[in-house]
């Protein structure tokens, strides 16, 4: 029933409508002592106070008209019955009509927009039959002789009362195209910020789920190992803390891209995958790779494109990481990576222990599947033979 509105709409509205009482009720006092030659029943005292009755009807409706436009459509009619009903002619007051109309069309709900037009059409037929069939404003009367002008009155009046809602109809239609575009904004930008933080929480995951897993099993095995040999325990330690060097420097890169949405940063390559296979055989895993053919470089870019060396080293990080996780204590971890010239062939394996169910390893999984999708590509992982296995395919070259 009511809009909300801003304190100076409403105070903008109810000032337009003051002085617009201001200026009607003059002016029907003025047009009720006979502009149109017609004498009426009341002394001028009556038509001061029925002039100040009907302009005060339009000047309400005028000051609501935004707050609440059926409101405003229902005094507006409720002017023009009792100006009927007072057997008065149009004055200055029917102007309230137009932005009546207006704002039934630019603010109303719908069965109040409908309304509006329905009152456009209503209204410039109630306009004619008053003029020609009531008090004899025009002259005459309605007759053969005056139905051309009645049918002239019709169609302007039908055109001004309508031309008046049409406008805000458009307006109407403008407004709700800028607030779609702007829905439409707001949501591409919710999206790609959901897309960045899933993509940070992805690197989060990947990075400190790997570097956890080589500290807690060079950890484990300095425990075990320092009562027999403490030099063994050095080394491990130095690893952990190489490791955990390594990670929080990652770390806090994110957390930054995270806060202030720089750029992606340094991200790392092949050329980063030595290092990898250095602090998965320093947790005392026996990892055996295998790269053939090993990558082609291109004259145009020199190495494979950005996006399938992260894809490729993320997944070979994450399935790394599973493997010193979930993998069978001791058991050989075999890598093989194939670069053809139009995709790179990735297998990860490791022995499980009987009983478990590698598949079922958190996000880990999904975020690898994840990456393989946005480079293009595609990864399975299953069990085989005893054997956890991760195997993707990413296109690369002109695919990637």
């Amino acid at each position: 029933m009511f809009r909300r509105l801003k304190t100076y709409q409403l105070v903008t509205d109810v000032s337009i409508a003051l002085v617009f009482l201001l200026v009607a009720w003059p002016v029907e006092a003025v047009m009720a002592t006979g502009a149109f030659g017609v004498e009426y029943l009341f002394g001028s005292e009556g038509h001061t106070a029925f002039g100040l009755l009907i302009a005060g009807i339009f000047s309400a409706a005028l000051a609501v008209r935004r707050l609440s436009p059926a409101l405003a459509l229902g005094l507006a009619w409720l002017g023009a019955v009792a100006q009927i009903g007072l057997g008065r002619p149009p004055s200055f007051s029917d102007v309230a009509i137009f932005a009546v109309l207006y704002a039934t069309a630019a603010y109303g709900v719908r069965p109040v927009y409908w309304a509006g037009f329905t009152s456009a059409i209503v209204g410039a037929l109630v306009i004619t039959v008053y003029l020609f069939a009531g008090p004899v404003f025009a002259g005459g009367g309605l007759s053969w002789q005056t139905l051309p002008v009645a049918l002239v009155t019709l169609v302007a009046a039908a055109f001004a009362l309508g031309l008046s809602w049409t406008i805000g109809a458009l307006v109407r239609t403008a407004v709700r195209a800028r607030e779609n575009r702007e829905a439409q904004q707001r949501a591409e930008a919710e999206t790609v910020a959901e897309q960045e933080r899933v993509r940070i929480a992805r690197d989060m995951h990947d990075v400190v789920a790997h570097s956890l897993a080589v500290v807690i099993a060079q950890a484990d095995g300095a425990r075990y190992a320092a009562a027999a040999d403490p030099a063994v325990a050095t080394d491990a330690l130095a690893t952990i803390s190489s490791t955990a060097r390594s990670a929080l420097a990652d770390v806090r890169l994110l957390l930054g891209q995270l806060r202030h949405r720089q750029g992606d940063g340094p991200q790392p390559t092949i050329a980063d995958l030595e290092e990898l296979y250095a602090q998965v055989r320093a947790a005392g895993v026996e990892l055996r790779v295998d790269v053939d053919p090993a990558p082609q470089r291109s004259s145009a870019e020199g190495e494979p494109a950005a996006a399938v060396q992260l894809a490729v080293y993320r997944i070979l990080q994450e399935a790394l990481t599973n493997a010193l996780r979930h993998g069978a204590p001791g058991g050989p971890v075999d890598v093989r990576l194939a670069w053809l010239p139009d995709r790179v062939e990735l297998d990860v394996r490791n022995p499980i222990v009987p009983g478990t169910q590698p598949g079922r390893f958190g996000h880990g999984l999904i975020g690898m599947r994840e990456r393989a999708q946005l480079a293009g590509g595609r990864l399975d992982a299953a069990d085989e033979f005893g054997a956890f296995t991760v195997r993707a395919h990413l296109p690369i070259g002109e695919l990637a």
